[in-house]
């Protein structure tokens, strides 16, 4: 059984004096429900309730969203008695009644010792709607599996154990093989079925079929949560996305009859889904490092590097063989792990965002990948495809910034010094992770 980040937070989540209903919020397929079962394994019976499929108990909640109530029309539909303490109550695809949704601020004021959680895909379109009682229900963000623990679930324990401790250098051929590994996690990407089938079997074949049947599922969502006359432009979207990775995205480069004021809802939509992310370009002249965002100015990436990689048809054999090669020929998906990698170790509580950095002026080229808030500095991020690069611009927005204390470049390379640059290998995004993130990873050793 994969181990995830996640786990140890909802074990928290359980023993907390302080608790609320949780919403477990994420892309379709990413583990939301896996984890909550596993979560109900430490409890003496778990009431589970899919909206979806069960659509003849949306009823119970039309009526009113006293929790009693509900709690007695649940037993008699499930057969059998929910005990505050005892039980834990999920709501899975908890979007398909947004009155269950508004129950669970009842659930909290009313009855706060019975455990509720909810889950649901799309739920972030419901939520937009109805909004979320604020101090009555938390949030929990779910994203694909991270590198650490792709590498855990790869019985790779000692190595997660010795990049989180950080201070012992490795030998070449140790930084050898967790290149490797980074390689073979760009190939496999960390949507949990397939990273379950890689552990299982090592059929990286079998691997991309499952890539293209998820790819499928996201599609077929869109007639979920798209107007007819927006399908075309979601298709178009989706498939197109992926050519752009690591670019200021251009409305025009959408092959088409297309214009913005058809495709900018779709990419909210999207966005919505979770199927992919915005990185927004921002100042970075002070905290928050988002006050100065500019909306039009944005960069994408993918949900998932290696489901990316799958829409576009390349081969991600070739990350087995020579993922050196590919390192270089692949600089945006390079980039687009870094990315993947920031939002898994955010704090899982907070809808974690991302930003870049343009110079502004007309005649600069300057641009630098992410901008991460340290404490109280603001530290330049860039991903280096190759193993050598100059780092101009990173080294021009240390010049303008001089609240940021240094600058960090992921590579290949081995960790190294100088000046102001940390130069830091791929496989130790997991150094910039929040510190409840790090306590979960040595959960999974």
């Amino acid at each position: 059984m994969i181990k995830r980040l996640i786990d140890w937070h909802l074990a928290r989540w359980k023993h907390s004096k302080n608790r609320t209903p949780l919403l477990i919020r994420g892309a379709r397929q990413v583990g939301k429900t896996h984890a909550v079962r596993k979560l109900g394994e430490s409890f003496k019976r778990v009431v589970e309730v899919n909206f979806e499929l069960a659509k003849d108990i949306h009823f119970i909640f039309q009526k009113d969203l006293h929790p009693e109530r509900i709690l007695k029309a649940l037993e008699a539909h499930v057969g059998g008695k929910i005990v505050p303490g005892e039980t834990l109550l999920f709501f899975d695809e908890i979007q398909e009644v947004p009155e269950a949704i508004t129950s669970l601020r009842y659930f909290y004021e009313l009855m706060p010792q019975l455990h509720v959680i909810a889950a649901g895909s799309l739920l972030d379109f419901t939520l937009e709607k109805i909004g979320i009682p604020v101090g009555r229900v938390a949030s929990m963000y779910m994203y694909p599996l991270s590198f650490m623990e792709f590498l855990a679930a790869s019985g790779q324990g000692i190595l997660v154990e010795a990049i989180l401790d950080g201070n012992v250098p490795f030998s070449e051929t140790v930084h050898d093989r967790l290149i490797n590994f980074v390689g073979e996690y760009l190939a496999i990407g960390g949507m949990p079925q397939v990273v379950a089938e890689w552990v299982s079997s090592k059929n990286a074949k079998e691997c991309f079929n499952i890539h293209q049947t998820l790819i499928g599922n996201y599609r077929q969502d869109f007639e979920k949560y798209g107007k007819k006359h927006q399908l075309p432009y979601l298709n178009a979207l989706y498939r197109q996305i992926p050519h752009f990775i690591g670019q200021q995205f251009n409305y025009g480069n959408i092959h088409g009859e297309y214009r913005k004021r058809e495709l900018a809802p779709c990419i909210d939509l999207l966005v919505k889904a979770n199927a992919i992310h915005q990185i927004y370009h921002t100042a970075g002249n002070g905290l928050p490092i988002g006050a100065e965002v500019n909306l039009e100015w944005f960069k994408l990436i993918f949900l998932d590097v290696a489901l990316s990689q799958s829409i576009l048809g390349l081969d991600l054999a070739s990350w087995f063989s020579e993922p050196g090669a590919e390192f270089v020929n692949r600089g945006s998906a390079t980039e687009a792990f870094v990315g993947q990698e920031l939002l898994a170790y955010a704090h899982p509580q907070q809808k974690a965002e991302l930003f870049f950095w343009k110079r502004e002026a007309k005649s600069s080229n300057a641009e630098v990948d992410y901008l991460f808030q340290q404490g109280q500095h603001i530290l330049p991020i860039e991903v280096k495809s190759g193993e050598k690069g100059a780092l101009k611009s990173m080294h021009l927005f240390l010049q303008e910034h001089p609240n940021s204390p240094h600058g960090i470049c992921f590579s290949a390379r081995p960790a190294y010094k100088m000046e102001k640059v940390d130069g830091r290998p791929l496989y130790s995004v997991v150094s910039l992770a929040h510190e409840e993130q790090k306590q979960s990873l040595r959960a999974l050793i």
